[in-house]
């Protein structure tokens, strides 16, 4: 299998991810924070010890602000309902994923304001479009660090300057970019950070989280037990038990815990230039065939390691199924769960075929897609 779908999920781990996890389910495999015995606590230590790694990994300044979700769908509808409320004003772009643009849609059902902007397939958002869209009553700024079709990487870092001059607050969704790219929250301005555990950071799946400033307080999305204040009727006020109800995924947080430090024993720099490198190699290559359409920005422009694409009088999930059946290439066609970035492309409502790059792919295998999309051109003709 060369699997080219790592915008879903990374595949494969470390092999210290699996260790981890199946190290924590034989001797750890307690409740963590609902008991006093070993076990328990041990499994406490995996979930605080992780809390940790992700704070020092993205700059965080009190690991209790890190917030552990089952994936960054529900750490995004943590943020936006937990935060937004009817008469608050939100700006996002045309180029988000559904777990975005649903939990958004349903807030303006509710009475809050959502502006649209339309992005550049090429760049991304200006970061003037965003100032010139901030009303008295904008109270959020929601974006993804890239787009899962296109690449795009957006300017976080010039936004996040506009949003505090303007007393703006600014959330992150890192879905395709946390464990390629760089993420600093305090230097790029961001309040609260969305993550997945299971793409670039490596992980498990079921493992995802939010950050969010210490001074913020969000509405929790559920209520139950915490392992603290069991003698209150009502949810803890402190983060993060405010927001962790019910049995954390300790096995994912310990995976989780494995693949962030795989990425800081090999260095972030090392797996964005191979990614890098990848990226472009696989461009220029199907940029030489004709029939092939390629979209986003081009070979010479940064971008997250992800290529939508389609081939003259093809449909993507027939090709899909060429390239799976035929070559054994892992690839995903469709709306890839962002059909507004579709639109802004003008693919929708077929899609494209997405081809997703990760730091355990190799020239060979972006080669031997190469040569597999020509020969389903070559039989086209």
């Amino acid at each position: 299998m060369i699997y080219f779908d790592n915008a879903a999920t990374t595949w494969p781990k470390p092999e210290s991810v699996y260790e981890a996890v199946e190290l924590c389910m034989r001797q750890k495999g307690a409740n963590p924070s609902r008991s006093g015995h070993t076990m328990a606590l041990l499994a406490g230590q995996i979930v605080f010890e992780t809390r940790v790694q992700i704070a020092e990994f993205f700059n965080i300044a009190d690991p209790l602000q890190v917030v552990f979700t089952s994936n960054a769908t529900e750490a995004l509808n943590l943020g936006l309902k937990g935060l937004l409320k009817p008469g608050d004003h939100v700006i996002t772009s045309s180029l988000e994923h559904n777990a975005v643009t649903r939990p958004l849609e349903k807030l303006r059902s509710q009475g809050v304001e959502v502006t649209k902007l339309q992005a550049s397939v090429q760049e991304g958002l200006h970061p003037q479009q965003v100032e010139a869209a901030i009303q008295e009553n904008t109270k959020l700024i929601v974006l993804s660090h890239a787009s899962n079709v296109l690449g795009v990487i957006q300017p976080i870092s010039e936004i996040g300057k506009i949003a505090k001059e303007r007393g703006v607050l600014m959330m992150v969704d890192s879905a395709q970019t946390a464990g390629t790219l760089s993420i600093d929250v305090q230097a790029m301005g961001i309040d609260l950070l969305v993550f997945a555990g299971h793409k670039g950071l490596l992980g498990p799946q079921g493992t995802g989280g939010l950050y969010l400033r210490g001074d913020l307080q969000l509405d929790s999305l559920k209520e139950g037990g915490t392992g603290a204040n069991s003698e209150e009727l009502f949810q803890p006020e402190e983060s993060p038990e405010r927001y962790e109800s019910g049995t954390l995924n300790t096995p994912g947080i310990a995976g989780l815990g494995a693949g962030i430090e795989f990425i800081r024993r090999e260095g972030i720099d090392k797996i964005r230039e191979k990614e890098n490198t990848l990226i472009r190699q696989l461009m220029l290559g199907l940029g030489k065939i004709p029939g092939v359409l390629l979209y986003g920005p081009g070979p010479t422009v940064e971008r997250a390691p992800v290529l939508s694409l389609n081939l003259e009088g093809r449909e993507p999930s027939e090709v899909s199924y060429l390239l799976d059946r035929l070559y054994g290439i892992a690839s995903r066609p469709g709306l890839h769960c962002a059909p507004d970035a579709h639109r802004t492309l003008g693919t929708f409502k077929h899609g494209t075929v997405r081809l997703s790059l990760g730091y355990f792919n190799t020239t060979q295998e972006v080669e031997g897609c190469i040569q597999a999309i020509a020969t389903i051109c070559e039989q086209k003709n």
